[in-house]
């Protein structure tokens, strides 16, 4: 039971198209972290979090909306703001589920890290309809959850939750008797979302941050992945998520950042992640920052295709070689197409920028469909004075 002085377990406030300057893209000085969706009639939707700040209390969720295939976005279709300002609207993610439903989710938490965070989330039935109706703010899990749910083939829905152990980069402002729960999550459901509940954990080396996601291999194992200081680690259930392998170091490369890696309806999965990236990481110095760090490596952002259920990634699409251009996510599209989103310089450019490519435009190391394209923009905020980059 929450308590009266908790206000990150209280709901956050719900704006459909709200016209407060606060929440305009001429009045955000920083944003970042998005995630995407397509629905079945090609709507594409795109949300991130920004304010004033970075990573501080006050952010708050934008969600912005495509009605001609990412080529112009309308801003603030739905805004999610606490009315706490200590609480931040934090690491959102969206997802259409089996159902056809547009699933909003994002994080709340007091400060930076209250060592419970929280994932919560609201729903619309038809993304499609001209006008969205959403239902009431809920609260679903502890921990953070930055990556989309799948639905398995009998297994249920599978929610990839975490819960940052206090070795992962920053230090808990507040104990809430969680500890047994700072792991690698699975939560799950059975009930097409109605309830869902923890399954089991991975416990995974050299945990920073952790932004996992859950992929099903081609013989039902659940393969979950986790952002790690060096870089990918990895895990596997063969019972439903109850229980998981210990975690290790996973052949992926990475520079300690989100990636992201899905099933395609070809049978491929696509993982979209920095590839062949230049700098690593100096863990002494990262961990001697302050919470919002200094990250290296976070470049050649790259989309790779794998025909062998993730064994080899032999076909590449570089997407966006800058620094600072990071934290994708991907949705396949009814049209063939795949829609890829990331951020680019939160701090300076303030950019949350897509790609809409095919499979062949990888496999071919080029673009070559006719709709293709790289760097399309969703959304900039051009809010001043420029956040102090320290």
């Amino acid at each position: 039971m929450k308590k009266a002085n908790d206000p990150a377990m209280c709901p956050a406030k719900v704006f459909c198209k709200p016209a407060e300057e606060r929440f305009q893209d001429h009045y955000r000085r920083w944003q970042g972290i998005p995630s995407i969706e397509v629905s079945k009639n090609g709507r594409v939707f795109v949300n991130f979090y920004g304010g004033q700040g970075a990573e501080v209390g006050g952010n708050v969720m934008v969600l912005c909306v495509s009605d001609d295939q990412g080529e112009h976005f309308r801003s603030c279709e739905l805004v999610v703001e606490h009315p706490d300002p200590t609480c931040r609207i934090s690491d959102p993610a969206l997802w259409i589920d089996p159902l056809g439903r547009l699933w909003v989710f994002w994080t709340q938490v007091r400060n930076f890290n209250d060592a419970r965070f929280g994932v919560w989330t609201v729903l619309t039935q038809d993304p499609d309809a001209k006008e969205l109706a959403w239902s009431e703010p809920r609260r679903i899990a502890n921990g953070i959850m930055m990556n989309k749910p799948i639905a398995t083939r009998d297994q249920g829905w599978f929610f990839p939750c975490s819960l940052w152990c206090d070795k992962s980069g920053s230090t808990p402002t507040e104990r809430h008797g969680l500890e047994a729960e700072q792991f690698v999550n699975a939560y799950a459901s059975m009930d097409e979302g109605k309830t869902i509940t923890l399954r089991g954990h991975a416990d995974m080396p050299n945990r920073s941050y952790d932004e996992s996601v859950i992929v099903e291999k081609q013989d039902g194992t659940l393969w979950m992945l986790s952002r790690a200081f060096h870089g990918i680690s990895e895990s596997f259930s063969s019972d439903g998520g109850y229980t998981w392998t210990p975690g290790r170091r996973s052949s992926i490369e990475g520079p300690c950042s989100r990636f992201h890696i899905s099933r395609l309806k070809s049978g491929r999965l696509l993982l979209v992640n920095h590839y062949q990236f230049e700098g690593r990481i100096d863990l002494e110095d990262i961990m001697q920052q302050s919470d919002v760090k200094r990250w290296q490596g976070r470049n050649n952002l790259t989309a790779l295709l794998s025909e062998d259920d993730g064994k080899t990634w032999p076909y590449s699409l570089l997407l966006d070689e800058r620094n600072e251009a990071s934290y994708p996510d991907a949705a396949e599209g009814e049209d063939g197409y795949l829609y890829i989103t990331y951020d680019w310089e939160r701090v300076t450019q303030r950019e949350i920028l897509m790609a809409r490519i095919t499979e062949e435009d990888i496999l071919q190391g080029r673009l070559v469909s006719p709709k293709s394209r790289l760097r399309m923009l969703v959304n900039k905020a051009t809010g001043q004075p420029d956040v102090d980059k320290d």
